[in-house]
């Protein structure tokens, strides 16, 4: 069954199927989502998601061996430090602590690992670390991404027009306002456009040729900087469910192949 890793006690977990078990990681991030949403966004999904995805698991199987390690608050968010309230780590601080962690845990027997990334900051990092761990340790660290984002379902929640939504826009601030409504002050939201890279025709933001996009490049039409991408005006916590309840729902298959490799 999915449980807390640590509401376990020491005996109980001396008898954890720790070649069968799943630890899952959520990582998170503490970082600038506009005046509209906290700081903790990121944070509120991580610490949400293995919610979702014990309610999509139960009905398929109830048994199903995963222990959740405390989401992780704090990531790689540079591009958002020109933003009050963000809070980072050095790329090679970051890896050096995830890999201390999943180090002390591969110790005492466990070898299938699960990183669900939250913030997509934190991917290019986790990757690198990920290969690195199944080499040194010889185990099986997999890396997913939590938001469906592209799936048609969370694409029909998008409201017309709102074409660009990559931080802070419409999808995550439905997704805080499905976690916690009252912390997210709708009444402040702007939208941001991807100012630095219009006009652009090879260079994008981010992809195979790149500028690796900082908030400061998210602009309102005005031109003030404001590190949000896309219009989270029409965001609402019904948009917010649904996305949250698909993208678990997506996790589904290959969290089964991961129980069965």
């Amino acid at each position: 069954m999915i449980q807390n890793y640590t509401d376990l006690t020491r005996l109980e977990m001396e008898r954890v199927d720790k070649e069968r078990t799943i630890v899952m990681l959520p990582l998170g991030a503490t970082e600038q989502h506009g005046s509209q949403a906290p700081l903790g966004t990121d944070l509120m999904i991580a610490g949400a998601m293995p919610r979702y995805i014990k309610s999509a698991m139960d009905p398929v199987d109830p048994d199903f061996p995963m222990l959740i390690f405390p989401a992780i608050p704090v990531g790689l968010s540079v591009e958002h430090m020109d933003f009050c309230g963000s809070v980072t780590l050095k790329p090679d601080t970051y890896y050096k602590f995830l890999y201390e962690i999943v180090e002390s845990i591969a110790h005492h027997g466990f070898r299938k690992f699960v990183f669900l990334v939250c913030h997509g900051g934190n991917r290019p990092i986790v990757d690198a670390l990920a290969r690195q761990l199944r080499y040194d340790l010889d185990i099986l660290p997999f890396v997913l991404a939590s938001g469906a984002f592209f799936h048609p379902q969370v694409q029909k929640t998008l409201s017309p027009g709102n074409t660009f939504d990559i931080h802070g826009g419409e999808k995550e601030i439905s997704m805080a306002m499905a976690i916690a409504p009252h912390t997210v002050k709708q009444e402040y939201s702007q939208a941001g456009y991807k100012t630095a890279y219009e006009g652009k025709k090879a260079i994008r933001f981010s992809g195979d040729h790149a500028l690796n996009w900082m908030g400061k490049d998210f602009t309102t039409r005005e031109g003030q900087p404001i590190g949000i991408g896309g219009d989270p005006s029409g965001a609402s916590a019904e948009k917010g469910e649904t996305i949250l309840r698909v993208s678990a729902r997506e996790l589904i298959a290959p969290l089964l192949e991961i129980r069965d490799w």
